[in-house]
């Protein structure tokens, strides 16, 4: 009887464990999982430009960002230079709002905006011959956070640009450049990696503009 008695009392205590694990198994899937933060490059340019600059520079239609499959999502990547600098790493709690491609195609728009019409390729508008306007086509090649040490870290960005002009119902290649531009992250974590490419984005975007203006100037000579 004894035997049986302890029996009876070692199935209580175990299937009483049994319970306790699932009721805490049960709490820790009905806590919310942490929410990734979201970034962007901020908000863009808060006062409007003179209505006057618009006619300044021709227009320019400006077609979709073309990336890697790679840089096709939200995630804010990284790279330890020092260690595996040919994996791409996503920080967990870390996105962007949009994809590399889109947030800087919409920088872009952005700045070239200031001084010229800036089209999307679907909107179907026709554009005089007369005005010599452009297109330009974007593939961003890289774009992520590059730790060369633990303790030092950048924003680094690679993209190539294509200019052309429509010719006959095709557009004629004018010029093509790549750019590669960094800038230092101010922390070594996904809220450093964002500042920095951040900054590099405006950067680039500067060059760009810079450049597109030369290449229109001797286009028309």
């Amino acid at each position: 009887m004894k035997i049986i008695a302890g029996y009876v009392y070692s199935t209580r205590a175990r299937a009483l464990f049994g319970l306790m694990i699932l009721a805490l198994t049960g709490c820790a899937q009905m806590q919310p999982h942490p929410r990734a933060t979201v970034y962007d490059f901020g908000p863009g340019p808060v006062v409007d430009a003179p209505a006057n600059r618009m006619a300044n520079l021709p227009a320019l239609v400006l077609a979709e960002v073309d990336t890697s499959a790679a840089l096709d999502s939200t995630a804010v990547l990284y790279r330890l230079a020092y260690s595996d600098a040919q994996q791409l790493r996503p920080y967990a709690q870390a996105r962007w709002s949009m994809t590399p491609a889109q947030l800087l195609r919409q920088r872009l728009r952005e700045h070239l905006g200031q001084r010229r019409a800036v089209l999307n390729a679907a909107q179907g508008l026709a554009i005089s011959q007369s005005a010599k306007s452009m297109s330009m086509h974007v593939e961003l090649d890289e774009f992520s956070q590059l730790f060369d040490s633990a303790e030092h870290s950048t924003g680094l960005v690679r993209l190539r640009a294509t200019v052309g002009q429509a010719n006959a119902g095709a557009d004629r290649l004018v010029a093509q450049r790549s750019f590669v531009v960094q800038r230092p992250a101010p922390t070594q974590d996904a809220a450093g990696g964002v500042r920095a490419l951040t900054l590099a984005v405006d950067a680039v975007v500067a060059e760009i503009a810079e450049w597109l203006e030369q290449v229109e100037k001797a286009s028309a000579q």
